[in-house]
């Protein structure tokens, strides 16, 4: 059961997202927060797998929310679910820890769907954040810098988790097994001094790491 915890101050979008999620048999709400205050007392009571969190929120920005729920629960996955499609936000969500970042326009299948994806451990970014990423690509386009000496199978990984592969997809297009993947990718954000996926991906296209369409 994948036990979430609802971060948002609008109490119509929040049932809603209830609704949506109660018909789901494998993911159950145990937690409902309107700000920020008490988010470390929620998380050591409910234990939550995934926290859908809303950026713009009454007392904390929830980019800064995130940063502190990863500093102190890292496997605690974030997906964030708002409202700003501005290329600022999203990319201090992935900087903060941020495991997704979706908008409150998405189908609610496509909120369900990232939910999962989170708690496997996946990244998911909304399709119009993908153009996002390759926009800040070229503004931050730098010769100089480096791939922090990731081996050629680690930079095939890295390349996949850019195109949002899961581990299984990895393990198919790479011809090796998910024990192998899971190996790799621990390497990797050793490597890279990060503690996510979307990190991973953010620290890639900064450091032309990867060649993004």
């Amino acid at each position: 059961m994948i036990k979430v915890i609802l971060v948002d101050d609008h109490a119509v979008l929040r049932d809603g997202l209830k609704n949506i999620i109660a018909i789901e048999e494998n993911i159950a709400v145990v937690g409902e927060l309107t700000c920020g205050k008490e988010i470390i007392e929620t998380i050591e009571a409910a234990k939550p797998d995934v926290i859908l969190m809303d950026i713009n929120l009454p007392d904390i920005c929830g980019i800064e929310l995130t940063e502190q729920v990863k500093r102190h629960y890292p496997d605690c996955k974030v997906l964030i679910l708002t409202m700003y499609k501005h290329e600022e936000y999203f990319l201090a969500a992935l900087k903060a820890g941020a495991d997704g970042y979706i908008l409150k326009d998405a189908p609610s299948d496509e909120v369900i769907d990232a939910i999962y994806a989170v708690a496997r451990g996946e990244s998911i970014l909304h399709p119009s954040m993908a153009k996002k990423l390759v926009d800040y690509h070229h503004k931050k386009n730098d010769p100089n810098k480096k791939s922090n000496d990731l081996t050629a199978r680690e930079k095939d990984v890295l390349i996949c988790l850019v195109e949002g592969l899961s581990n299984k997809e990895i393990a198919e297009r790479l011809y090796i097994s998910d024990k192998t993947v899971k190996i790799h990718v621990s390497n990797m954000f050793k490597k890279l001094n990060v503690k996510s996926r979307s990190q991973a991906i953010i620290y890639a296209v900064q450091n032309q790491i990867v060649t993004l369409p």
